[in-house]
């Protein structure tokens, strides 16, 4: 889901940065209102981008025009939540550039809204009926690989969109080759994502899995 330096001319790089600040202040402020209920939860967002570092240098590979991450999504949106994970995106990708790609500050905004706009999107149409108290909605591994599909339909969306209004003429191949190479994380990501939530359902009565995580809000088909 990287845009390498050099796509993306520097004033349309200055707008996704505007673009990026807004949605993380915005993240701020739904967090902000969640602290009251939960003053846990910036711990979960700093879990969020230390889970998000370690699955990222697990796993990367240069395909077509972009790189192919494990990005582990939606198995930290279902066990730390929305916010902590949109949050986390934006801080995981800064802390990967100040330690492992310095050069990947230049695009630090586009890489951010590539990630945490598709997050948005899912959370608003699907997933957050999953944590609704008056909802009787069960998580199954078909919702999960629904939910997988949608993210990164979006990751790969952003993507060709950065590249189409990029600077640098990208063949239409080169996006394909990356979007369809995500096709096998789609297949892998719903296994970790499940294991993961059917692990901690187990013991969410343990303290630190009810109070640093959300798993007890979820009802397991």
């Amino acid at each position: 889901m990287h845009i390498e330096p050099g796509y993306v001319s520097a004033a349309k790089v200055i707008a996704a940065n505007a673009g990026a600040v807004g949605v993380v202040v915005w993240g701020c402020k739904e967090q902000a209102s969640e602290f009251v209920k939960d003053p846990l939860i910036p711990v979960k967002t700093l879990l969020a981008a230390v889970f998000f570092s370690i699955f990222m240098q697990s796993f990367h590979m240069s395909v077509g025009a972009s790189e192919l991450h494990f990005i582990g999504a939606m198995a930290m949106y279902l066990t730390l939540g929305f916010t902590p994970v949109l949050l986390g995106f934006a801080l995981g990708l800064l802390l990967q550039a100040f330690a492992f790609d310095p050069q990947d500050m230049y695009h630090l905004g586009v890489n951010s809204l590539s990630l945490m706009l598709p997050l948005i999107s899912v959370h608003y149409l699907s997933g957050r009926q999953l944590f609704a108290k008056d909802l009787t909605k069960r998580l199954t591994f078909v919702q999960i690989l629904k939910l997988d599909a949608m993210y990164y339909a979006g990751v790969t969306g952003m993507v060709g969109f950065w590249l189409m209004i990029g600077d640098v003429a990208t063949p239409f191949t080169a996006w394909a080759q990356f979007a369809l190479s995500y096709l096998a994380l789609v297949a892998c990501e719903p296994l970790v994502t499940f294991i993961a939530v059917k692990g901690l359902k187990a013991v969410e009565g343990n303290a630190i899995v009810r109070n640093l995580t959300v798993v007890p809000q979820l009802k397991l088909a």
